[in-house]
């Protein structure tokens, strides 16, 4: 990540809104300001297979869920964040994954510029490439700050994106358990 790019586009944007960058309040903020970005842009120098790598055996394959996982995002179109909850279920093929390693997949994927849409299905698509279950299911709910500070305007809003792979593809009956499971 280019830290100096960073700190010169912030000095612009000061400049470009009217503000002084050598104002005492300004002085820190394009360093403050890159630091951030390395932060919650990180995961796109980040591999979640390294996460999904660590497998336990099972000797059954019942359904595993992960709900009310919390992340924070970037919406590619604005830079501003979305945040939410993002809810797993995976039916393992005779391994597991530790319950962190869930969350820190998440996490890889959503420390990029993002759509929520894109986001649900990297996750799904990272499970069945790294940890082959016989199906995953993965549903996020998000509040989008562009829909909430500008533009629309409405605060509270949720977007609710679901992506199915494998056994739960067409198998309502599988898909009705998962949302019971996380309480819909």
């Amino acid at each position: 990540m280019d830290q100096e790019k960073i700190r010169e586009g912030v000095k612009l944007i000061l400049e470009g809104i009217g503000e002084d960058p050598q104002r005492e309040g300004l002085l820190e903020t394009p360093d403050r300001i890159a630091r951030m970005y390395e932060e919650i842009a990180g995961g796109m120098y980040e591999d979640a297979g390294v996460h999904l790598s660590k497998r336990f055996h099972v000797d059954n394959n019942e359904m595993v869920v992960e709900k009310d996982i919390t992340f924070y995002s970037l919406c590619e179109h604005h830079m501003l964040p979305f945040y939410g909850k993002v809810h797993v279920a995976y039916v393992p093929d005779g391994t597991v994954v530790g319950l962190s390693k869930i969350a820190r997949t998440v996490e890889v994927f959503a420390r990029r510029l993002q759509l929520q849409e894109r986001l649900t299905a990297q996750i799904a698509d990272a499970f069945m490439e790294h940890l082959n279950p016989q199906g995953v299911m993965v549903m996020i709910e998000a509040e989008h700050l562009c829909m909430t500070m500008r533009g629309i305007k409405k605060p509270g809003a949720q977007t609710v994106t679901v992506t199915t792979r494998g056994v739960f593809e067409n198998n309502e009956k599988l898909q009705n358990t998962f949302y019971r499971m996380i309480g819909r």
